[in-house]
């Protein structure tokens, strides 16, 4: 019973502590952090951790080593820097904007439909490939992919309908993960 009494003397005395330490040093100590980080908030929470050290150290306030608002006021500095070092220490923080589109949360479809793409892409010959190549991924009309490849636009037109076509054969019973291929349309004139 002595034990528990004089711990809650103790919790006492640090409560008392803490509550003149801050009636006495609050303002100076909530000011001179507010200079420093430039935010209120933050200001507080420096306020408040220096506190939280002061009440985990008291022997290092009255030591007679330098005023006790010195004290805090180089604590409270410490701490300022301390997350300075550790917010440089990590990748900047970008904000979202309105005018930007939010981060995607999971890409694992679209890499799925992409390593398919390029799967089909193989399975076809050499000859359909490149047209799909270019109409698709180089995004060239008809007469600019016969130019590119160096044959007629009919054949252009005749190989990218036959390319679809086995694409859309090859994935036809697979419809879900190959949503995107069988939508591919044939290419207008």
């Amino acid at each position: 019973m002595a034990a528990l009494w004089s711990r809650a003397r103790q919790r006492t005395s640090d409560e008392a502590l803490i509550r003149a330490l801050y009636e006495e040093h609050g303002r100076a100590l909530l000011a001179y952090a507010q200079r420093l980080t430039g935010d209120r908030g933050a200001a507080e929470d420096v306020v408040q951790e220096t506190l939280v050290r002061a009440w985990k150290n008291p022997d290092s306030l009255v030591n007679g080593k330098g005023s006790v608002r010195g004290w805090l006021l180089t604590v409270a500095r410490n701490i300022i820097t301390d997350r300075y070092r550790a917010k440089a220490a990590r990748p900047t923080e970008v904000a979202e904007s309105p005018g930007r589109p939010p981060v995607e949360k999971d890409h694992a479809d679209a890499v799925v439909d992409s390593m398919l793409v390029m799967e089909a892409l193989d399975r076809l010959s050499p000859d359909h490939r490149d047209v799909l190549r270019e109409i698709y991924f180089q995004g060239r009309s008809v007469a600019e992919a016969a130019k590119a490849l160096g044959i007629p636009p009919g054949t252009v037109k005749s190989r990218s309908h036959y390319a679809l076509k086995a694409l859309r054969e090859m994935y036809a019973d697979n419809k879900p993960r190959t949503a995107k291929l069988v939508a591919l349309k044939e290419v207008a004139v």
